[in-house]
């Protein structure tokens, strides 16, 4: 297995201007940001007056978040809103440098889709850590029965909010708020079946009821409850953000889906990134990714 990078799909409403000296320019719709990114090592391309016209600059202010600063307007602006395939969603500044949007994860949109397309008829996704829901917005556009599972109620209220710009209304999705490995483990008892699941987990969180989570130790037992919500013919999407593991690892863990190898499955894993606007595409790396099939 050689791990590959998850080449980025059209986003008209993103761009990735420049990067360099740890930091990213990034276009959300009208809107351009300037956001900490500890991955972006190198020098900048284009000249500073380029990155002092950005709308927005966040301003980390210690390891738990920061501000954004509004140099050219004054003020921040409380949301605006963006488009893919479809779905609508609010973008918002949040104090943790994040706009409720991860551009990289397009390329599994897309595959998910097509897995979705695949499995014709009432399919069903679980979305875990689902947080603003674009996945769950593409997902039940597409005709699925969507679960989507966050420990913030926060994020929960915000998906909903996403899910009526979209016009898709209630139906068709269950809102919960819970802990992921609660929820799975608890759905495997009932007997609940996926066509898909999508799995995107913190390096470390906390769930409604206190529950601690952390991704060394939480990540199989929870692929192993999943391993019993899969139906027959289904997918799941494994991402992360955690510093310190591989795609490798990953593919690893996907691989143990059917008890220590890939029979009747399709394992892929690679990093997921976000290439330059320009002649060259120099490209940015944002994370993990490990895509498991069966059937499909």
């Amino acid at each position: 297995m050689q791990p590959a990078v998850f080449e980025p799909c059209p986003f008209p409403d993103h761009a990735l201007l420049d990067s360099g000296e740890g930091e990213k320019l990034e276009r959300f719709g009208e809107v351009v940001l300037v956001r900490p990114d500890p991955q972006a090592l190198w020098r900048r391309r284009l000249e500073a007056r380029a990155w002092k016209r950005a709308d927005l600059v966040f301003v980390r202010e210690s390891d738990r978040g920061g501000r954004w600063q509004a140099p050219a307007k004054g003020r921040a602006p409380d949301g605006w809103p963006l488009g893919f395939d479809g779905a609508r969603f609010w973008a918002r500044p949040t104090p943790f440098k994040h706009v409720g949007v991860f551009p990289e994860q397009a390329p599994n949109w897309r595959w998910m889709l097509e897995k979705l397309e695949a499995a014709g008829e009432n399919a069903r996704v679980l979305n875990l850590f689902g947080y603003t829901g674009v996945a769950s917005l593409l997902a039940r556009g597409a005709g699925a029965e969507v679960t989507h599972v966050d420990a913030s109620r926060l994020a929960l209220t915000w998906a909903r909010e996403n899910a009526e710009l979209s016009g898709l209304g209630e139906a068709g999705f269950h809102w919960v708020l819970e802990d992921a490995l609660a929820f799975a483990r608890r759905a495997a008892r009932r007997g609940t079946r996926y066509t898909g699941i999508l799995l995107d987990p913190p390096h470390y969180g906390r769930g409604p009821k206190g529950q601690k989570w952390q991704l060394e130790t939480g990540l199989v037992p929870l692929l192993e409850a999943c391993r019993e919500l899969l139906e027959e013919r289904a997918f799941l999407v494994l991402s992360s953000y955690a510093v310190g593991y591989t795609a490798l690892s990953f593919w690893n863990l996907l691989a143990q889906l059917e008890g220590g190898g890939v029979r009747g499955s399709a394992v892929e894993a690679g990093e997921l990134v976000l290439r330059e606007e320009g002649a060259d595409g120099r490209m940015l790396p944002c994370g993990f990714c490990a895509r498991w099939s069966r059937g499909l």
